[in-house]
């Protein structure tokens, strides 16, 4: 058995890999069915192709006997938490953080002031040549919350600091302190959610958090809030929101839908006050060389039996949720 590494990023593009270890490259290729590079069993360290179908992400997993690392380019490892029973125990699941703050906070901004400031009014405006000024709501002096305080969440409040907001509210699994404040638990959503005049979700997609945002939790919202989603479709009800849009009470910013990607002929597409990017948080120009180096980190810390940063999991433990 040799010691083989699988990589989706070619090796000789990731300047630093450790000796010890056999890079091979493997990322599904373009319709996800690329043969694999070589004996699943032989891979100790599978690195998750990045932007490919869940089917793609897992397929190699059930013959990876021997992996002792399964790394994740996503902030997110629900794709690979849904396929827990096929590892062996003792497999320890990082994801990627450190890799995607800047982006996604970075378009969390992007979507927040393009609904607020009308812009897409603007752009279908240009297309028909027609000059259309307007008064808009400005992100100064409006309070926000953030749901899903982690890294992504506290990124996303780094870069609200420049506009003057009101107030930041941030709410996560369990109460904590940090140096910009308090982090409230889930528990108090709703109190919270009445006083918000944005809510940006950028919380991991667990059991606790699956349809999270439904129909009570959107009630709560005050009238003409904007409810943006940086983590993932399914913490949303899609159809409790699609109520609130065609009404006309909510508004909407998405980067993920329930489902993803969204059907042609969904009505999500139409919905009044609703702007959606498709599931565009990660990929950008920051993303390779934040990924190269995390690869190179854990890599290193793996030959040298260092203790791996970003661990969510290990298989076989009461961890193991």
């Amino acid at each position: 058995m040799t010691a083989d590494l699988w990589l989706p990023i070619p090796p000789d593009e990731i300047e630093g890999l450790p000796e010890g270890l056999n890079p091979l490259f493997w990322d599904g290729g373009p319709t996800g069915e690329q043969e694999f590079p070589g004996d699943p069993a032989d891979c100790v360290f599978y690195v998750v192709p990045y932007m490919k179908r869940q089917p793609v992400k897992v397929r190699p997993l059930p013959r990876m006997r021997n992996v002792r690392v399964v790394q994740t380019l996503t902030a997110g490892v629900d794709d690979v938490t849904a396929r827990l029973a096929d590892l062996p125990p003792g497999v320890q699941l990082c994801n990627a953080r450190g890799v995607h703050e800047a982006s996604t906070a970075e378009l969390a901004l992007t979507l927040i002031l393009a609904s607020l400031r009308g812009i897409p009014k603007f752009v279908r405006a240009q297309e028909r040549g027609h000059w259309q000024s307007e008064f808009h709501p400005a992100l100064a002096d409006k309070n926000v919350l953030i749901v899903g305080y982690g890294a992504i969440g506290s990124a996303i409040e780094d870069r609200l600091a420049p506009f003057e907001v009101a107030r930041v509210a941030r709410v996560a699994r369990s109460a904590r302190t940090t140096a910009r404040g308090p982090v409230h638990p889930l528990t108090e959503l709703p109190a919270l959610l009445p006083e918000a005049d944005v809510v940006i979700l950028s919380t991991p997609l667990t059991e606790s958090t699956r349809g999270l945002v439904n129909a009570g939790f959107l009630a709560r919202m005050r009238n003409g809030a904007l409810l943006v989603n940086v983590a993932r479709g399914a913490v949303v009800d899609t159809k409790a929101l699609l109520a609130e849009l065609e009404s006309g009470r909510l508004t909407a910013a998405l980067d993920v839908t329930d489902p993803e990607p969204l059907p042609r002929d969904h009505p999500l597409w139409r919905a009044p006050g609703v702007l959606i990017s498709p599931h565009v948080g990660g990929p950008s120009s920051a993303f390779l060389p934040r990924a190269k180096r995390l690869l190179v980190d854990q890599l290193g810390r793996f030959v040298n039996r260092e203790p791996l940063r970003n661990v969510i999991l290990t298989t076989g433990t009461t961890d193991e949720e």
